[in-house]
């Protein structure tokens, strides 16, 4: 009666409804968003999340992934739409999917698999989510059950495009809840069995997973602290999980000279993967000055320069520009009354006082700025120094509220980011990268992890990569993971 039902509403409302049949599930979608708008907000939310997360540039890699994620995307429910594959430059072991055929996968998850079949799991899994389209089903539950209120909806428009940043940070990160999850499996498991992969991969790649979610709950427990919750791909699942079994079974049975399992091609492709926190990844265009011991984060792209009587970072496209000035601190002069000292002001508009970095400060605008004048200022007491630091909009072309908006909070979050030099400013740590070599008759973890700067943990982290946690040996000949 309730599939009656919904065929039913989507008969009556499908000439305005986007009441669409869905070829992954195999029955009509009550759902407000064409595939062309799908597709549209999928691109959006993309541009978002490349444009404020760091994406691992390794081009072999990147190819790598991208080529088995078309093979499988090509073999699912909805190969005619564009998929696209992003490596996420985090150490944090996850995947997920954006909608219209976006997919994600952390370099942190990479270094922890064993072969292209245990990574086309992953992807098949997010491409599982694609397909069911469980970002816009989960969306479109979100506006109400009501007929009424799904044509409100469908008239206004709001509510089916939302806020792209907030459906990408809940649903596609965190996960859809247990059975759009576990449709998520049955898909993903069905296009790697007509991709040819074995299924069974999922359940290898879930054992791994919750091998982390075991050390990480020892750890906190050893450490007395609480231990994090995971949110990410397959977190849904108990270690033994019957239902997963059973979707994977029902995908089919490969000939065992017909799977694909590359466990070479992946160690191939994989060695030299960074681990850990990536080094090249902190921030590019902090400028570090050894002499006046301070560090300051400017805009990602600009122009640093040292000029002879204060420090100018530059916008590429030349509109905007940050200064930094040093003079002697007087004693006992509260930072406010200095700022307004300096500028010969007695008010100062959206000011605040700054206190970060143990370093006391004060910033605010200028009132009623002529031309000439920095649009935002600051002064930052350090030592005996007080550093006096200018953002200004010098192309008086892009003085439109928008952008005025825009460049002061680019100068609002470099002044927050000055602070005291630090070692690993001026000595950047090493990247540490995942390499592989055999085992021979006296190869131990415990032996390994000696020689292996990665943490306190380093046996464990060793066992973990290589898929022994909590005990075992490698067997002497038996390629595994080292850190160098």
């Amino acid at each position: 009666m309730k599939y009656f039902n919904k065929i039913l509403i989507c008969t009556l409302i499908a000439a305005s409804a986007g009441c669409a049949f869905n070829p992954a599930t195999n029955r009509p979608d009550l759902v407000l968003m064409s595939e062309e708008k799908e597709i549209e907000i999928g691109a959006e939310m993309h541009q978002k999340l490349v444009e404020s997360t760091p994406i691992y540039n390794d081009p072999v890699l990147n190819a790598y992934v991208e080529h088995v994620g078309q093979k499988v995307a090509a073999a699912s429910d909805r190969p005619d739409i564009k998929y696209h594959f992003t490596i996420i430059d985090s150490q944090d072991i996850n995947a997920f999917a954006l909608p219209g055929g976006y997919v994600y996968i952390n370099r942190g998850l990479l270094t922890y698999l064993h072969s292209e079949a245990e990574m086309a799991a992953v992807l098949a899994h997010e491409i599982g989510h694609i397909t069911a389209r469980h970002a816009v089903r989960q969306k479109t539950a979100a506006t109400g059950a009501g007929v009424a209120s799904v044509l409100s909806v469908l008239v206004t428009g709001s509510g089916v495009v939302g806020d792209v940043a907030n459906l990408w940070s809940t649903a596609a990160v965190k996960g859809y809840g247990r059975d759009m999850e576990l449709e998520a499996d049955r898909f993903g498991a069905q296009y790697m069995y007509n991709a040819g992969y074995d299924p069974q991969a999922m359940i290898n790649v879930i054992g791994l997973l919750k091998d982390q979610e075991t050390f990480s709950r020892r750890r906190a427990r050893v450490e007395g602290k609480k231990q994090q919750t995971y949110h990410g791909v397959f977190s849904t699942h108990p270690r033994n999980d019957i239902r997963l079994q059973e979707v994977v079974k029902a995908a089919g049975d490969l000939p065992e000279d017909k799977k694909i399992t590359k466990v070479e091609y992946y160690r191939e492709k994989t060695d030299g993967l960074v681990y850990g926190q990536n080094a090249q990844q902190s921030e590019k265009n902090r400028y570090n000055h050894q002499r006046l011991g301070f560090s300051l984060l400017f805009p990602e792209g600009w122009k640093v320069e040292n000029q002879r009587a204060a420090i100018v970072g530059t916008a590429p496209d030349g509109k905007a520009a940050i200064t930094i000035k040093v003079a002697q601190r007087k004693d006992n002069q509260p930072a406010d009354m200095a700022l307004r000292e300096v500028y010969d002001v007695r008010k100062l508009e959206q000011d605040e006082k700054l206190n970060q970095y143990r370093l006391e400060g004060h910033t605010g605008k200028l009132p009623a700025a002529e031309p000439e004048d920095p649009d935002r200022v600051a002064v930052i007491y350090y030592g005996s120094r007080q550093y006096i630091l200018e953002g200004k909009i010098t192309d008086g072309a892009a003085r439109n509220a928008e952008s005025v908006n825009e460049y002061d909070n680019l100068f609002l979050t470099s002044i927050r980011s000055f602070r005291p030099l630090r070692k690993t400013d001026i000595i950047k740590p090493d990247i540490k990268r995942v390499r592989y070599v055999q085992a021979n008759e006296k190869t131990t973890f415990a032996s390994l992890a000696r020689h292996m700067e990665i943490g306190e943990y380093a046996e464990e982290q060793l066992r973990l990569l290589n898929g022994y946690y909590p005990r075992g040996e490698p067997k002497p000949g038996e390629w595994i993971k080292i850190v160098q």
